[in-house]
């Protein structure tokens, strides 16, 4: 194979990943029963302490939309919260690097 399809196909193949709406991070059992929340909402909670999650902000040399980044680690602090038998997480970082860290809470 020539170079210039070698590019091609990578190429072909960027661009498809690039348009797949696929989540990569799924919802565990124990993440469903947690939800995102303001301070507000948690201000008569009992803390349980915080997560940093990582995420992927690019593939390859494609960055991923900030929106995309942001649900996928949304779904990973909730997964992270559920196992610390929280049921509620709140921002308290923004993304830097693909990193973000949440405070987990226990909500009645």
């Amino acid at each position: 194979m020539s170079s210039n399809h070698i590019a091609i196909a990578a190429l072909l193949l960027t661009a498809s990943l690039a348009g797949c709406r696929t989540e990569w991070v799924q919802l565990t059992p124990e993440g469903e029963q947690v939800s995102l929340a303001t301070p507000s909402e948690v201000s008569e909670c009992r803390r349980l302490g915080s997560t940093t999650v990582n995420g992927a902000d690019s593939i390859g040399f494609m960055q991923r939309s900030a929106r995309q980044l942001q649900n996928e680690l949304v779904r990973l602090a909730r997964n992270e919260a559920g196992l610390m038998e929280g049921n509620r997480v709140v921002p308290e970082s923004t993304i830097e690097d693909g990193r973000q860290t949440f405070g987990v809470h226990r909500c009645p």
